[in-house]
C-alpha cells in the first residue's frame, strides 16, 4: 500500500542531502602546537574501560586513517613515526593533512601485525578493537603490554571488548578519544580546543537539519549477495541522524554487518548513502542498484535520492575539509527499495472470461521471496466445484404428490 504524503515532505531528502554534505565537510585543522610541559612522569588514561598508566609516546604507529587524523587534529606529528594503511582507505594525498602524512613513514599497506611494530620500534600503537587489533592476527593490547608497547583504542569500537567493554554514541566516542589522547601526549588544551569546534559545528548542522519525522535512510557500503552497511556503533550512524535522517538499521547492536536485501526492502529507505573508496567506487555500486532486480524498480511516480560521499569504512576521523563535488546528489535512484514488479494479466477466454491460467514462465517468485497468486508454470487453477443438480423431485413435485393426496 502506497503511503500518503504531504508536499513538504517530498523535499525532505533534498533537504537532508545539504545538512549531511553539511556534516561531511566539517574542517579540522593540523597545525602543531606546543606541549603543556607535562611530560613527565605517568598519567592515567582508559583503555576502552580499564585504566592504564601511559608516558609520552615518541615513535607512535596508526593504523588506518581514523586512528592518524586523530593524531594530526592534535598537532602530534612529531610523536608519529609512521602508519599502516590498508587499500580500502582514501590517498593519503587527498586528505586535509596530507603534508602531515608526507613526514612519517608508511609502513604497510596490509593489515596491523605484531611484527610491522616491533620492527619500527614503536613505543605507541592506536587502532581500534576488532579491527586493528585482533586475537586471530596476533596482536591485542595484552600482547602489546607484555612486549613493553603501548596502545590505545577507538572509544567506538570497545562496546564488545572483552573484560573492559565501554559504550558510547560514536560522537561522543570521538570527543573522549581526543581528549584521552590530549591527556596521554600531555596537550590536553590542544584537545578541549578541538573538541569545542566540532561540538559547534555539529550543533550548527543540527539546527538546519529539516524538521518532522527522520528521512529513512539506507547506507550501502559494499556488496551483492548481501549489502554490507552501518549499525548504531559507527560514525554514520551518528552523521545521518544529525543531518535529519534515521539510519534504517539503527537497531542493529552492531558496528559494520551484513544484512539482507528483503530487510532492506521492508525498511523502505527514501535515501541511499553509497560509500566511495578505494578499489568500490560508488558509481559501480549504483550501477549495481540500477540493474539489480532487487532494487532496479523505484515505486512508479516518486523519485529518491543517492548520495556517495567520499568516505573509509573504518573508525571515525575528525570532521574534516573535503574537496568541493565529494558528495553529490544523484536524481536517480530508488525511494524505496522494493522488489516490485507489474503483475502479469491472465489472459481471456474466447467466451470473454477468464482461463485461469497465467502466461507461462511469468509466474516467478522475487529472490528470497515466495510467489503470490501464481499456480505453477502451464499448470491451470482448479476449476470451482460446480453446483449438484437440482433433483428431479423438487419443490414442484413436492407440491403435485400433496394435490394428489386430497
Amino acid at each position: 500500500m502506497r503511503r500518503t504524503r504531504n508536499p513538504a515532505a517530498v523535499r525532505r531528502p533534498a533537504a537532508l542531502g545539504s545538512a549531511l554534505a553539511a556534516v561531511l565537510v566539517l574542517g579540522g585543522c593540523g597545525a602543531e602546537v606546543e606541549s603543556d610541559g607535562k611530560e613527565a612522569g605517568k598519567v592515567t588514561v582508559k583503555r576502552c574501560g580499564e585504566p592504564v598508566e601511559y608516558s609520552v609516546p615518541q615513535r607512535a604507529v596508526a593504523y588506518e586513517g581514523g586512528s592518524a587524523d586523530k593524531l594530526f587534529a592534535l598537532g602530534l606529528t612529531d610523536h608519529v613515526y609512521g602508519y599502516v594503511m590498508p587499500p580500502a582507505n582514501p590517498p593519503v594525498s587527498e586528505s586535509p593533512w596530507a603534508s602531515e602524512y608526507a613526514r612519517v613513514k608508511m609502513l604497510s599497506d596490509d593489515l596491523l601485525n605484531k611484527e610491522v611494530v616491533v620492527e619500527a620500534k614503536s613505543d605507541f600503537v592506536v587502532a581500534g578493537w576488532n579491527s586493528g587489533f585482533k586475537d586471530e592476527r596476533g596482536i591485542t593490547p595484552e600482547i602489546l603490554d607484555k612486549l613493553g608497547i603501548q596502545s590505545f583504542m577507538h572509544t567506538e569500537s570497545c562496546f564488545n571488548y572483552p573484560g573492559h567493554p565501554e559504550r558510547m554514541r560514536p560522537f561522543d566516542a570521538l570527543y573522549t578519544d581526543l581528549e584521552r589522547l590530549g591527556r596521554i601526549f600531555r596537550v590536553e588544551e590542544k584537545a578541549a580546543e578541538v573538541v569545542a569546534g566540532l561540538k559547534e559545528r555539529v550543533a550548527k548542522v543540527r539546527a538546519k537539519a529539516p524538521k518532522g519525522d527522520p528521512v529513512p535512510v539506507f547506507l550501502y557500503d559494499s556488496g551483492t549477495d548481501q549489502p554490507f552497511t552501518a549499525g548504531n556503533q559507527v560514525p554514520p550512524d551518528d552523521i545521518i541522524g544529525t543531518a535529519g535522517g534515521r539510519n534504517v538499521f539503527s537497531g542493529l547492536d552492531e558496528r559494520w554487518t551484513q544484512v539482507n536485501w528483503e530487510s532492506v526492502a521492508e525498511a523502505e529507505p527514501e535515501v541511499v548513502v553509497i560509500l566511495d573508496y578505494g578499489d568500490q567506487p560508488a558509481q559501480k555500486k549504483i550501477d549495481f542498484l540500477k540493474k539489480s532486480p532487487h532494487t532496479r524498480g523505484p515505486p512508479r511516480g516518486e523519485e529518491g535520492q543517492l548520495l556517495h560521499p567520499r568516505l573509509q569504512r573504518g573508525h571515525q576521523r575528525p570532521p574534516q575539509h573535503r574537496r568541493p563535488g565529494e558528495v553529490r546528489r544523484v536524481p536517480a535512484g530508488p525511494r524505496a527499495l522494493r522488489h516490485r514488479r507489474p503483475p502479469v494479466p491472465r489472459p481471456a477466454d474466447p467466451a470473454g472470461g477468464r482461463t485461469g491460467r497465467r502466461l507461462r514462465g511469468r509466474c516467478r517468485a522475487p529472490p528470497g521471496g515466495r510467489r503470490r497468486g501464481c499456480w505453477g508454470r502451464g499448470r491451470r487453477r482448479p476449476a470451482p466445484r460446480s453446483r449438484r443438480p437440482r433433483s428431479p423431485r423438487g419443490p414442484t413435485w413436492r407440491r403435485r404428490r400433496r394435490w394428489r393426496a386430497r
